[in-house]
């Protein structure tokens, strides 16, 4: 295997950098970390367990490099005449594909077939790296000599195309040559004294290469395959029955078989990527089948037979991929227990709308912005620090020639000093009584009911109680509604007129009315509310 030594500093450059970084033998090793002792029941007992994370490869996952799509591509992908690559494969195999032959080869068309029980996140994942879909009925797991499956709709419409190749990970030896290739080698050199391997059963590549190679040349290491408990699902590996029609020699390539169900491969995945190393369901999967061998090596008392030179055992599993496109399984496979509750979950269904905070203006800025100040002389206009000279001692041409200097501070605007700018509504949200006591001039009140409601809190700020708030919005939704059925008559219209207006809306403190207009903004209205509200006026 060639060395990294060349390229310390990892770094790729020039206009194949990208084909460099997918190469193997430019790049450094993929990480083998040991896990945390609380994850490995078998310390005390002498056993060292490490994960050897092929999710660091460039495309995150075991099928990339060193792996499927770059050993299967390099020697199946036709220069100048490939023009289109079909793979079936339930994801990570073809989005490796997909990568490498853009990266490599320069084929962009690449189309995955897979079953129709992919789930939505794996599907927009295909999407995101520009993979054409077509779906299939029937098991997700095909044979593949079926003619009903998409394994041979694949190789049937390379055989039909002379542009097209089928790279078929089922059947290709590149495959699982590609882990004696590179994986293989890699381990020993990271792990001299590796002692037991586990790796699951899917096309059965990793696991044939691998072990192809451990067992020619070090072949004291013990290894154990893991597939699938009969009737469950894990992403990746196949039951044993659906082993049988894969043409790899795996079976001789292994020394012990496990079967693990989908609990027991996600609780461990999760447990893993809380401690850190950040892998996918395949992986706890791995790990629990390691776990039940050494369990029966214990029980039987050959437990210590495993053991190398240095008196420990150096157990390796493999780490497949990143949990990331499988998260809903999580949740549905382990149950809401395993998970902390989301506190003030009721938000979730609520103010649902972009917030800015241009849109809050502070006093200064909304008087500027929705009024016109009228040109009237005032006395006490002159802020505290005005020095000029008072009238008394001003020359006759002075006091005759210039107006009197207007106020330098913000001056709060009355009937009497203000208008309202051209095509500009004022709603002020607060309960009839504190309208009445004093508002800006030229608003309308538009009293809210959940001011009045009941809850000790109800005249609070939204966001200081998520109840309030959830209240609020929703009456905001509705009263600014012109689809539905609200509680004042004229809301259609309300908000159509809205919309060829600035709407400024005032409230007690400014949040109400920072949350209706994320409502109004929604709905298409240029709406602004005054930061901190009427007490920020002094109101």
């Amino acid at each position: 295997m060639a060395s990294h030594v060349g390229n310390p500093l990892n770094v790729y450059t020039g206009p194949d950098a990208v084909a460099q970084y997918y190469n193997p033998d430019l790049g450094p090793p993929v990480p083998l970390v040991e896990i945390p002792d609380k994850l490995n029941p078998y310390r005390k007992d002498g056993v060292r367990i490490y994960a050897k994370i092929m999710s660091c490869l460039p495309a995150n996952n075991v099928k990339s490099l060193p792996g499927k799509a770059l050993n299967m591509l390099e020697k199946c992908v036709k220069p100048n005449d490939t023009k289109t690559i079909i793979e079936y494969s339930s994801g990570s195999t073809v989005v490796s594909m997909s990568l490498i032959a853009r990266a490599i080869h320069g084929v962009d068309d690449v189309r995955a077939f897979l079953s129709n029980k992919t789930t939505d996140a794996k599907l927009n994942m295909m999407r995101f790296f520009g993979l054409r879909i077509t779906l299939f009925g029937g098991p997700s797991q095909p044979e593949p000599a079926d003619p009903r499956g998409g394994i041979h709709r694949a190789q049937q419409m390379a055989a039909e195309r002379d542009d097209t190749v089928n790279p078929n990970q089922y059947e290709n030896i590149d495959n699982p040559k590609a882990h004696s290739r590179w994986t293989g080698p890699q381990l020993l050199k990271q792990l001299p004294h590796l002692n037991v391997l586990a790796a699951g059963l899917g096309t059965s590549g990793t696991l044939t290469g691998i072990g192809t190679y451990l067992k020619a040349t070090k072949p004291s290491v013990h290894i154990v395959g893991v597939c699938t408990a009969p009737g469950d699902r894990v992403p990746g590996p196949r039951s044993h029955a659906l082993l049988a029609p894969v043409q790899f020699p795996w079976k001789s390539s292994l020394d012990s078989l496990e079967e693990v169900g989908s609990y027991d491969s996600f609780s461990l995945s999760m447990a893993l990527s809380r401690e850190g190393l950040i892998v996918g369901p395949s992986s706890g999967f791995n790990l629990k089948g390691l776990f039940q061998f050494l369990e029966k090596r214990k029980q039987s008392n050959t437990l210590q037979d495993l053991a190398g030179e240095d008196g420990e055992i150096h157990c390796v599993f493999i780490c497949c991929d990143l949990p990331y496109q499988y998260l809903n399984e999580y949740f549905t496979i382990l149950g809401e227990s395993a998970f902390h509750p989301i506190e003030n979950e009721e938000l979730k269904s609520v103010d649902l709308w972009r917030y800015d905070e241009a849109w809050e203006l502070p006093l200064p800025a909304a008087v500027e912005k929705w009024y016109t100040e009228l040109d009237t002389d005032y006395d006490s206009g002159l802020s505290d620090s005005d020095t000029s000279t008072p009238d008394s001692e001003k020359s006759e041409s002075e006091t005759t020639s210039f107006p009197k200097p207007r106020r330098q501070t913000v001056q709060i605007p009355s009937s009497s000093t203000h208008q309202l700018q051209r095509n500009t509504v004022l709603l002020d949200l607060r309960p009839q009584a504190e309208f009445q006591e004093w508002h800006l001039p030229g608003s309308c009140n538009f009293p809210l009911e959940s001011f009045n409601d009941p809850m000790p809190t109800a005249t609070e700020s939204p966001f200081k109680d998520p109840k309030i708030l959830a209240m609020r919005w929703r009456e905001l939704e509705e009263v600014f509604n012109p689809n539905a059925s609200a509680r004042t008559p004229y809301s259609a219209a309300l908000v159509a007129g809205l919309k060829s207006c600035s709407v400024g809306l005032v409230c007690r403190d400014g949040d109400t009315a920072r949350v209706a207009t994320s409502v109004l903004r929604a709905k298409g209205v240029e709406a602004w509310s005054l930061k901190g509200g009427a007490w920020g006026v002094g109101k």
